[in-house]
């Protein structure tokens, strides 16, 4: 069985780039669809080298023509699936028969080494969030809230995080992750907007926070050597009072700080040679890291060998050793002042309760993002982010649970309260351990810091919203080296200034706002649950996500709501800033789910009964095919815009701009892209809430006719059809247009659709473009008061403010016409509409055309539109006679009474002499359409447009669809 295809691939085989190249050599007919390229590792006999066996050959050749039938690639190849997952793959799209296809794809850059769930999710979490407070403040904090309430700390800080955690295993697990871990995440369910703005504020926290580790490592580092220091300590005297059998004593405390400078100078140094670390790579830091965490995991086991062989000799008399009376006594809080070092004092400046310590131990439990942001370091992202960060944060929390107990039961209050490092005094066998383990672990943590935020700023850098960060972007698996750089700037310019105090509640403001974005963004996605929603992590629900939420904006406002309300104005500020300066991104965000299921939620609600006339919206099918030809990569009318915002109160409500392509939608569908791109854009340069549709068709008339049946769907299908008057169709003789014109009419007759026809879209005003005189409606028939809503419509646009309504009304006898202007000014106040109404009756009416008032341009046109009628009638009598056949027009029959087109002539003379002598200087008239008469041609209702039109420089041509669109009840 020969193969359908004529082209055959010559395998190109390099052992120096990894290049594939397909060459083409055509040996069949041109219309051969390429076959799959052929791997090296399978059984592919070259073409080149001979003909293989006939048996193998018969075989291939059969599966190829059954899997080729598909009309794609015979096998699902390397490209495909790199498609389907996102990445952008430079191939050709659509190749057409007979062409030559070549491609080539580059060897891709050599990534660093990846890392697993130990040392890359893990271990960087563990070392983030087991730190300075754990060794000098978490011994005062069970003394302070007692062991009841210090379980109840660490059980709801742990709780947050434990939250977080699930919502971030769910979200991290729900396909593949690139870099950015938390802003990533946030970003792709939340929207680039929030993302960037959680995501920089996120940054901006641990920048700082690095500068926080760093200075916490050299503070202790100089406590314990204090001959290390180049400036001179500062001391402080703390006096306390005590009362001791009924007698008080005051008792006066000295205590040693280090001098600012001192912290100046060995903070920057420290923070340079971090940076040198992290400049090493992965690979650097990985080697690093655990000389960093073993001192701080063999501290731990040293304190807690220390804790079960207290007290020893030389400790101090408030260590008690494990004693269940001290437990006893610990048990209760006991909130008081203390000075700033956190020394009990009764007039001292800080008071502290339970929303205090949560503010001071919050910190205790941050960190389990550092795992998510290395997410592009790491081999396999669903599997090491929800194992490494669950598995650190519940470690870190049962070490806390398990370090309340063990305090309350070691010392008594007054030890916990005033020994500021009891940790280091309890430590077996010497105190020096836990300064070490002290210092290393701050390391530690600003290590992981000054790792994950630069890899977090690079991920938004490449996503390209924000060009002002295009500086910081990376290409796939390389090293943000200027990302670090920026870091350790504001880390450095942090460290001079020496006192976090104001600035470091807001830190916790961020972590807090991040996991907060995680926990809302789960929700989110939890609760829509779209068929894109299939996180490999089982345990999740959207009411975790929701009480993970909340509780992190309940720690928030704990800690202090005026830092709250600082972080949430500078992220809504960022907001702001991406909202207007950033590029418009569509990364599939579960607002986007959102809004999809609440339209379908609404659409269904609205059913498909009739809309109540108080809740009847314009929907205009704006008709952008014009009578002729637009200049090139002009999509649309310009003033079709101004007009469609005309017809929306305060810019409400949706237009529907549709264009028709004659031509085979094969052929044209390309085409028909390119203009529906051209379209939209128009759209939104001219600030119109609506959206484009380009449809290709063999002629405008089908094109129309199948728009009008099926665009929109329910109640939102479009009520009004809005069209230009096609004033050129006899200057420059297009003979094709009456047809066309009459066939869209009487199709949106049929459709029951409204019909809006605006003659002199050319001097439509602008938005700006302020219009004076009245705004004149000639209501000749009953069209549900569609005419007098679009008169007040165009009242609410700043254009047509200054203009008055004016109402005329035809009366056929002088005795009725006091009545029936009565009767409609009735019906205008009941409305709620002003407007003066003029009523005309019939005798007047012809008195205008026997007088000769105003009559000059209308006879004119109207003994000229007699004339053409009568020339076109008689050829078409002629071309009947010389064929035999009845009265043909426009490819049907039709009958011709004469004196019914000279009535109609007539009438509409009459019509357009009244309009001429009332309203020559009105800003803009409308008037009722009358519809195509049945058997009449398309070439004799032109004339009687034109007739009705002439010597009008703005018109509106309005029909009604048989509905009320005003209403007189509330």
């Amino acid at each position: 069985m020969p193969s359908r295809g004529g082209r055959q691939y010559r395998p190109v085989v390099s052992h120096e780039q990894s290049i594939v190249q397909m060459t083409s050599m055509e040996s069949g007919p041109p219309t051969e669809m390429p076959k799959q390229i052929p791997s090296q590792s399978e059984n592919v006999p070259n073409p080149m080298e001979g003909p293989s066996n006939g048996h193998d050959e018969l075989n291939n050749s059969q599966r190829e023509s059954k899997l080729e039938l598909f009309g794609f690639d015979s096998l699902v190849n390397k490209l495909g699936l790199k498609s389907m997952t996102g990445e952008q793959i430079p191939t050709p799209s659509s190749p057409r028969d007979g062409e030559d296809i070549s491609i080539t794809i580059g060897s891709p850059k050599v990534a660093g080494p990846k890392l697993g769930t130990m040392m890359g999710v893990f271990v960087p979490c563990l070392q983030n969030i087991l730190g300075i407070i754990y060794y000098i403040r978490f011994s005062w904090i069970v003394g302070m809230a007692g062991i009841g309430e210090s379980l109840l700390l660490v059980a709801f800080c742990g709780s947050c995080t434990f939250l977080t955690g699930i919502s971030l295993s769910a979200i991290a697990t729900n396909g593949a992750m690139k870099g950015g871990g938390p802003y990533y995440l946030i970003g792709r369910a939340l929207g680039p907007e929030v993302g960037v703005s959680i995501g920089l504020c996120f940054f901006l926290g641990n920048a700082v926070a690095g500068a926080m580790y760093v200075l916490g490592a050299v503070e202790t580092f100089l406590d314990a050597v204090p001959s290390a220091g180049f400036f001179t300590d500062s001391v402080i005297l703390v006096t306390n009072s005590t009362a001791t059998n009924g007698t008080i004593s005051e008792v006066t405390t000295i205590v040693y700080t280090p001098s600012l400078h001192d912290l100046q100078v060995y903070g920057v140094i420290v923070t340079i040679l971090l940076c040198f670390i992290v400049f090493g790579g992965v690979k650097i830091i990985n080697r690093v890291a655990p000389a960093f965490l073993v001192p701080v995991l063999f501290s731990l086991f040293c304190i807690f060998i220390g804790v079960f062989s207290a007290p020893r000799s030389n400790a101090s008399s408030g260590i008690t050793g494990l004693r269940s009376q001290t437990f006893k006594d610990n048990w209760s809080s006991a909130y008081q002042r203390t000075t700033n070092a956190g020394i009990p004092d009764t007039e001292g400046p800080i008071y502290w309760n339970f929303n205090a310590l949560v503010g001071l131990f919050f910190p205790a439990v941050t960190g389990i993002m550092a795992g998510s942001n290395r997410s592009a370091s790491l081999k396999d992202t669903q599997r090491s982010i929800p194992v490494g960060t669950l598995a650190a944060t519940l470690t870190t929390s049962f070490l806390y649970l398990i370090s309340v107990l063990l305090f309350g039961a070691l010392a008594t209050r007054e030890e916990l309260l005033t020994n500021r490092l009891l940790t280091a005094e309890v430590a077996w066998p010497l105190p020096a351990i836990i300064y070490l383990g002290i210092v290393l672990s701050t390391l530690g943590a600003a290590l992981q810091t000054l790792t994950g935020a630069p890899r977090l700023l690079a991920a938004i850098a490449n996503d390209d919203i924000l060009p002002v960060l295009n500086y910081f972007k990376v290409t796939e698996g390389g090293e943000p080296h200027l990302a670090t750089l920026f870091t350790a700037f504001i880390c450095i310019v942090c460290v001079v200034i020496g006192n976090l105090d104001l600035i470091t509640p807001t830190i916790t403001m961020f972590f807090l706002l991040c996991y907060a974005g995680v926990n809302l963004s789960c929700f989110l996605l939890d609760l829509l649950d779209a068929p894109s929603w299939r996180p490999r992590w089982k345990f999740h629900h959207w009411m975790l996500s929701l009480l993970g939420a909340l509780i992190c904006v309940v720690i928030m406002f704990l800690i202090s709501w005026s830092f709250t309300v600082v972080s949430l104005a500078l992220a809504s500020l960022i907001y702001y800033y991406v909202s207007i300066k950033g590029k418009a991104g569509d990364w599939g965000d579960g607002f986007k789910s959102a809004y999809f299921q609440l339209a379908l939620r609404s659409l269904r609600s609205l059913g498909a009964n009739q809309v109540h006339p108080k809740n009847w919206y314009p929907i205009p099918l704006i008709f952008c095919r014009p009578w002729g030809k637009l200049p090139e990569n002009v999509p649309c009318h310009p003033k079709l815009a101004d007009f469609a915002n005309c017809m929306k109160k305060k810019g409400r409500g949706m237009s529907i701009f549709v264009s028709i392509i004659d031509g085979d939608y094969h052929e044209l569908a390309e085409d028909a892209k390119t203009t529906c791109r051209q379209l939209s854009t128009y759209i939104d340069y001219k600030r119109c809430e609506g959206v484009a549709e380009i449809v290709v068709a063999p002629t405008m008339s089908d094109g129309f006719r199948g728009i009008v049946q099926t665009m929109g769907l329910g109640n939102l299908k479009p009520n009004i059809v809005v069209m230009r008057y096609p004033e050129i169709w006899r200057r420059e003789n297009l003979t094709q247009i009456p047809s066309t014109f009459v066939s869209i009419i009487n199709d949106c007759i049929i459709a029951n659709k409204a019909v809006v026809i605006v003659k002199g879209l050319d001097e439509w005003p602008g938005e700006y473009q302020r219009q004076f005189g009245t705004i004149d409606l000639y209501w000749i028939v009953r069209d549900g008061g569609l005419m007098l809503l679009l008169s007040q419509l165009l009242l609410t646009k700043e254009s047509f403010e200054s203009c008055k309504i004016q109402v005329f009304c035809i009366a056929e006898e002088d005795t009725e016409a006091e009545e029936l202007k009565a009767d409609v000014k009735k019906f205008l106040y009941d409305l709620r509409m002003q407007a003066e109404v003029i009523v005309i009756t019939m005798k007047s009416w012809e008195s205008h055309i026997d007088t000769g008032v105003q009559q000059d341009d209308s006879v004119e046109a109207f003994t000229g539109a007699q004339r053409r009628i009568a020339s076109y009638l008689a050829d078409m009598k002629e071309t009947a006679r010389k064929e035999g056949k009845p009265l043909m027009a426009d490819g049907k029959q039709v009958v011709v009474n004469e004196q019914q087109v000279d009535k109609f002539l007539y009438t509409t003379l009459k019509l357009n002499s009244t309009i001429l002598r009332y309203s020559r200087m009105a800003a803009v008239v409308l008037v009722s359409l009358p519809p195509p008469p049945l058997n009449h041609p398309a070439y004799f209702y032109m004339e009687y447009m034109d007739l009705l039109v002439e010597n009008m420089p703005r018109m509106l041509i309005v029909r009604g669809y048989g509905r009320d669109v005003v209403t007189l009840f509330t």
